[in-house]
């Protein structure tokens, strides 16, 4: 992702953060995605669409992550960065529900979007050990593929590696709808 790109996407997201009354996200309609692209075709990172082919590593850098590749299993995939204040307050609640989902084989990761990964690293020292996987993307290559339009974003995914659900922003009230989700993908997968 060029600088350009990369300041503006920051600009955007800043100034929905700034606006929104809760967390990004203003309304359950612009919130919750369920469209495709144009002409019928699946537009990346829509519902009904393949999550796109991206390598990002494990934020310790031990491991490559293809996002295309995650089958098998429910997954979660979450864009997130340290400067989104509704991201630092999804995440320790996502980490959670990766304990409890982890018994039905569900996988949460989160993608953080930090250029610098010491600002990640930082943020997730808050806690002495995460459950869910997090996953590093300092290019921007994440966001520059599925154009979220909202930080965090949530891409719930069935075991074919098909996104089945899309959450932008976060509330509160969102976990209870991703859990039921990858619960159901959960048990239509065995």
């Amino acid at each position: 992702m060029t600088r350009p790109l990369r300041a503006a996407l920051a600009a955007a997201l800043i100034c929905c953060t700034a606006l929104a009354p809760v967390g990004c996200a203003s309304s359950e309609a612009s919130r919750q995605s369920s469209t495709s692209g144009k002409g019928g075709k699946k537009a990346k990172g829509r519902v009904g669409a393949p999550m796109p082919s991206v390598i990002v590593r494990e934020l310790d850098g031990k491991r490559k992550i293809d996002l295309g590749a995650l089958q098998g299993k429910s997954v979660l995939v979450d864009i997130w960065a340290s400067w989104c204040a509704p991201c630092l307050e999804e995440m320790p609640l996502l980490d959670d529900m990766a304990t409890r989902l982890k018994k039905n084989g569900v996988v949460i990761i989160a993608v953080s979007v930090d250029e610098d990964k010491e600002s990640a690293k930082t943020f997730l020292g808050s806690r002495p050990s995460w459950s869910l996987t997090v996953a590093h993307d300092p290019e921007g290559k994440v966001p520059e593929i599925l154009r979220p339009a909202k930080m965090p974003t949530s891409y719930v995914l069935d075991g074919e590696g098909i996104i089945r659900y899309v959450n932008e922003g976060f509330e509160r009230g969102d976990l209870k709808t991703l859990e039921a989700r990858l619960k159901a993908l959960a048990s239509d997968a065995s």
